[in-house]
């Protein structure tokens, strides 16, 4: 590994090792839903990030969901809002996890939710639930984490420097993509992508923060010729004269630190809410483990696989992780199991050739999965995060 890499994996390992990174999952359970098509019968498996989409995924009723992450910190927010959907009401738990902050969170945390929690995520949350605090100059809980750090820079950067606060609001209310486009290309574009946001944005640390590996940003500019600081600038270009962003809560809850009643996730919305709280919430399952080491413990099969971008990463620096990974997801597959992943690529080239052993042979992966390229490839555009390269749905070969 050359020293410039070495840095930037040392950056992003401690990035990751010391802190909540995602407040909120930046992948589209919308386009998920289709893809993994629950039944009532499945075993879910999704690397947890923030909670938000396996408490989506659960509203689809399958048996159970298992979520797994490496990040304690992650799986502490997921946790959170497990013990909010058990313990508070709906106007509560929109402030908090929709608002972003309530005037007595402290109340709310010590009297209902504390007592919820156990280990890790009770220790965690005694240091950090001022994270909701609301007041003057208190930042939302969407502008916490290494991720809503970002935001919050960038916000501020946009208002105090740009001045192009009032675009933004305008932008976000437009009630046509004519309108969206017309504001986007003629008020923000021209001041937004200046020589230094571009290259601020190609930081290596910046994209840390964002949960963005160098491996990632690799995988980005094989494809792309204007490298990582074009591709944002087309996927914001996209998102905002493409894309409706009356529904968008990924974009807005950045742009403004909150969701609204019309625009969040499906877990915040009152009749989802009663749902979970009625007893879907109770078949997410979280454990604090790699993947791979969870596969290893999980005798039952597993029906889909909901993986991320997270592969990514170990394909630039971990191969032996990548094959270790992928044994075990073969060997815990159920029959006709279904994987959904991403990847800042507009390719991938490292999953098929992977080697496993099959029946008492090895095999590459790759011809072990047969991959629905046309419900991906129709499903990918309409992603409202719309900041990976590519969207993966494979199928285990019976």
């Amino acid at each position: 590994m050359r020293i410039p890499d070495r840095v930037s994996n040392a950056c992003f390992q401690w990035v990751h090792g010391r802190n909540l990174v995602y407040n909120t999952c930046w992948e589209d359970p919308r386009i998920d839903r289709e893809a993994l098509a629950l039944g009532p019968d499945h075993s879910v498996l999704v690397i947890t990030s923030a909670g938000c989409n396996a408490l989506d995924y659960v509203l689809q009723e399958p048996r159970v969901v298992h979520c797994v992450d490496v990040n304690p910190r992650q799986n502490a927010l997921l946790q959170l809002k497990l013990a909010g959907i058990a313990a508070l009401d709906h106007t509560d738990f929109f402030s908090l996890f929709g608002h972003g902050s309530a005037v007595h969170h402290r109340e709310l945390y010590h009297d209902a939710l504390r007592p919820r929690l156990e280990g890790f995520a009770r220790r965690y949350w005694d240091k950090h639930i001022d994270f909701f605090r609301r007041g003057p100059g208190r930042a939302s809980f969407y502008f916490r984490g290494t991720a809503g750090y970002f935001a919050r820079t960038a916000n501020q950067f946009a208002d105090r420097v740009l001045g192009i606060r009032d675009q933004v609001e305008r932008l976000l209310s437009a009630a046509t993509l004519e309108q969206q486009e017309e504001i986007y290309l003629r008020e923000i574009k021209p001041v937004l992508w200046s020589r230094p946001v571009k290259w601020m944005v190609a930081r290596d640390t910046t994209l840390s923060l964002l949960g963005v590996p160098r491996a990632q940003r690799q995988q980005v500019e094989r494809y792309h010729q204007r490298g990582i600081a074009g591709f944002i600038e087309d996927c914001v270009e996209t998102v905002f004269t493409r894309l409706p962003l009356h529904d968008n809560y990924f974009w807005r809850v950045y742009l403004t630190g909150h969701y609204t009643h019309d625009c969040c996730p499906e877990y915040l919305r009152p009749q989802n809410f009663a749902r979970l709280k009625a007893g879907l919430a109770e078949r997410v399952k979280v454990h604090t483990n790699s993947v791979a080491g969870f596969l290893r413990e999980h005798a039952a099969p597993v029906d889909r696989f909901v993986l991320l971008d997270h592969m990514d990463w170990m394909s630039a620096w971990r191969q032996d992780l990548l094959q270790e990974e992928w044994q075990q997801l073969l060997d815990r597959a159920a029959p006709r199991a279904r994987f959904l992943w991403r990847s800042g690529g507009t390719e991938t080239d490292f999953v098929d050739p992977v080697t496993v052993e099959r029946d008492g042979r090895s095999t590459r992966v790759g011809e072990l999965l047969t991959y629905n390229r046309e419900l991906a490839a129709r499903l990918h555009p309409l992603d409202r995060v719309h900041t990976y390269g590519s969207f993966f749905i494979a199928q285990l070969t019976s």
